[in-house]
């Protein structure tokens, strides 16, 4: 979980000048644009900046997030930050038996209960990495973080690489808790969106001839009929077959033909082929 640092989000001093954080926010921006940037996690650190930006490039919004902090977005309007500011100035020499307050009046009493009230915890956020099968299937999750605390998480069905999963506050001072998912790469399957691609391993012969094969999917063997004559890189698509969505259509599953050749042939074997080489005309160096 982390709290966001505006200023270190874009590497500025908290006594940056407004034009420096413009040309710094310009700079990153051109960097980590998800259209320019091939970095996996540019999408991510461009919002980041972006989110940045928007709070440090007002004035009058810096200046409460200066004063208010992480939380600021949680204080109310009406508070303003240089009566808050000293407000706070005048508790702590107060506590400090210095300063009794304005006419012996107690800070609050000046201000109203505005400062009295305890204020909202930012949002805190968190990565949860799942397996695709796990993305697939969705199901309810325990998490434990640093701080001992642990929450019940429901994942939905379905759950794509980037998507993010809020778990609401259990009471009014906590906030929400925001879930990136990010899927784990795997020794078979390919994700793309809902999309789900998968290796299918054929002799020359099922290639040739056509066949009906098994092919893996993350809730076990489905069937997918090979015309014949399929090359090797052919995609056939189980449509459907893919990462489900609650709210729509279903990604395809896409089995992708790879032509695997026998290993230790017999004599008999090898003279099938060269009899095969001998009687093709079939040249795939010159195939259209």
């Amino acid at each position: 979980m982390r709290v966001a640092d505006f200023y270190a989000s874009l590497g500025v001093a908290r006594d940056a000048s407004q034009e420096e954080i413009q040309r710094t926010y310009r700079s990153l921006a051109r960097k980590h644009h998800p259209d320019v940037s091939d970095d996996p996690g540019a999408e991510t650190r461009f919002k980041e900046i972006s989110e940045a930006y928007q709070v440090l490039s007002d004035p009058a919004t810096r200046k409460r997030y200066d004063v208010f902090g992480p939380e600021f977005r949680q204080v109310p309007a009406d508070v303003d930050p240089d009566e808050w500011q000293a407000a706070q100035q005048a508790r702590t020499s107060q506590r400090a038996g210095g300063f009794q307050g304005f006419g012996g009046f107690d800070i609050t009493d000046l201000f109203g209960d505005a400062f009295a009230r305890p204020t909202r915890a930012p949002d805190r956020e968190a990565e949860l990495r799942l397996t695709v099968e796990d993305a697939y299937e969705g199901g309810q999750r325990t998490l434990s973080f640093g701080d001992g605390q642990t929450t019940r998480v429901n994942i939905p069905a379905g759950v794509t690489d980037g998507q993010r999963i809020r778990v609401p506050s259990q009471d009014e001072y906590t906030g929400d808790l925001y879930l990136a998912v990010r899927l784990a790469p795997h020794d078979r399957f390919r994700v793309a969106g809902r999309d789900i691609t998968v290796d299918l391993p054929l002799t020359p012969w099922e290639a040739a001839l056509g066949t009906i094969a098994a092919v893996e999917t993350p809730t076990g063997e489905a069937k997918v009929k090979v015309p014949a004559e399929t090359s090797s890189g052919r995609r056939l698509r189980l449509r459907g077959k893919g990462m489900p969505n609650p709210r729509g259509q279903a990604g395809d599953l896409y089995a992708e033909v790879r032509i695997v050749l026998p290993t230790d042939l017999t004599d008999e074997q090898r003279q099938l082929f060269a009899d095969l080489a001998a009687s093709s005309t079939f040249d795939p160096r010159k195939a259209a």
